[in-house]
This record gives structure tokens, C-alpha cells and sequence, in this order.
């Protein structure tokens, strides 16, 4: 029995013509996922969008929202896509977003007559943060679960249908009101800021 010797020329000849070929496969899938990359990378617009400019589409948690950029807080956020959160301001009761002139709401830029500072107004603004809930329990749950534990008392009768519950002092809530419609609390319910005397500053 002889054994068959096998030459090794032609084992080196099928590598050396293997490599060309697996060379160009290897710049054509850089070349590829280099013109993906570059076709889906996030960019910034160069100008920003104008606050009187219509209403823009954002996405939050796969919900989309049209909303006026004049509304939405930060600069950084005006921008139409999707987005981890985003932070309004609308005039109270009208829910209309503030002019772009506005600083802060003062009641007056002069000096009134006995030489007090006019006082920043805080009563007319209504703050809205629209985010996904992640790891935070869901309001309904909380509305069942949570709210409960820290009220004080029973409910009120408020305006068109709603009912205003206060929570108690010492809790987190401390403060704040709960207010939600009496026939079907689940579909509308909110915690909301008791007016507070703002202390005048010192001179």
C-alpha cells in the first residue's frame, strides 16, 4: 500500500486567489455600512426653527405631537424628529403659547409710584413635560394606588364637572391638589400647584 503524496503548490495557488476576492468583499461591506451611516446619522438643522414658524411634528415615546415652537422651552428641543422628552409653556386659561417678546410675564416694566419692583407674575403660565413613563408607574395605577395614601379629607366640587381633593401636609404631594372629573376620574385627572405668596425680596 503506497500512500498518495499531494502537491502543496496547488493548495498555496487556491489562498493567493482567495484573497483578492475576499480583499474586495471586505472594502465593499466598509463601503457600505460607511454610506449607511453617513445617509441615517442624526443632523442639526443650521438655522433654528423660528417661533412663529407653524406647528412642527415631534415624536415622544412613538406618539406624535404637532406642536407651536413658541411653546417648547428649550431651543435644543424645536427641532421636528423624535425626542426623549419635551417641555412646554402655555398662557393660563387660554393655553395659547406666550409671545416671543415675553420675559417672564412681569405685570409692568416701570417702576410703579412708591418705587416697588413690579413682581414677575406666576399665576398665568401652565407647564406641560410630555416623556415616556420608563421604569414610573403608570398614572392610572398611581391615581388607584398612590394618591390615595396622601389625601386629606374629602373632595370639592370644582368648575364644569371637576372634583379638587388636597393632599396632606408632610407628604411629597404637600401643597398640591388633585383635581380630576367627578364622573370618570381615570380619563382626566392632574396635580396641581395651590397659589403660593411669593416673599418680597430685600433691598
Amino acid at each position: 500500500m503506497t500512500a498518495r503524496a499531494f502537491p502543496r503548490h496547488k493548495t498555496r495557488r487556491r489562498s493567493r486567489t482567495l484573497l483578492p476576492a475576499l480583499a474586495v468583499l471586505v472594502v465593499v461591506v466598509v463601503a457600505g455600512a460607511a454610506l449607511v451611516s453617513y445617509l441615517l446619522w442624526p443632523t442639526w438643522p443650521k438655522t433654528p426653527v423660528a417661533l412663529d414658524a407653524p406647528a412642527i411634528p415631534v415624536t415622544v415615546a412613538g406618539v406624535l405631537f404637532n406642536l407651536p415652537p413658541a411653546a417648547i422651552r428649550a431651543n435644543v428641543q424645536r427641532l421636528p424628529g423624535a425626542h426623549e422628552r419635551i417641555d412646554l409653556v402655555f398662557l393660563w386659561p387660554s393655553l395659547l403659547p406666550p409671545p416671543a417678546d415675553d420675559h417672564g410675564g412681569t405685570t409692568s416694566t416701570a417702576i410703579s409710584e412708591d418705587g416697588d419692583v413690579p413682581v414677575p407674575r406666576t399665576d398665568d403660565r401652565f407647564f406641560v413635560t410630555i416623556a415616556g413613563l420608563g421604569a414610573v408607574l403608570a398614572p392610572a395605577e398611581r391615581l388607584q394606588t398612590i394618591y390615595p395614601r396622601y389625601v386629606e379629607g374629602e373632595a370639592t366640587a370644582g368648575p364644569d364637572g371637576l372634583a379638587v381633593l388636597p393632599f396632606r401636609s408632610g407628604t411629597p404631594y404637600e401643597g398640591e391638589d388633585l383635581v380630576y372629573l367627578i364622573e370618570k376620574p381615570e380619563q382626566f385627572f392632574v396635580r396641581c400647584s395651590r397659589p403660593v405668596r411669593m416673599v418680597p425680596s430685600t433691598r
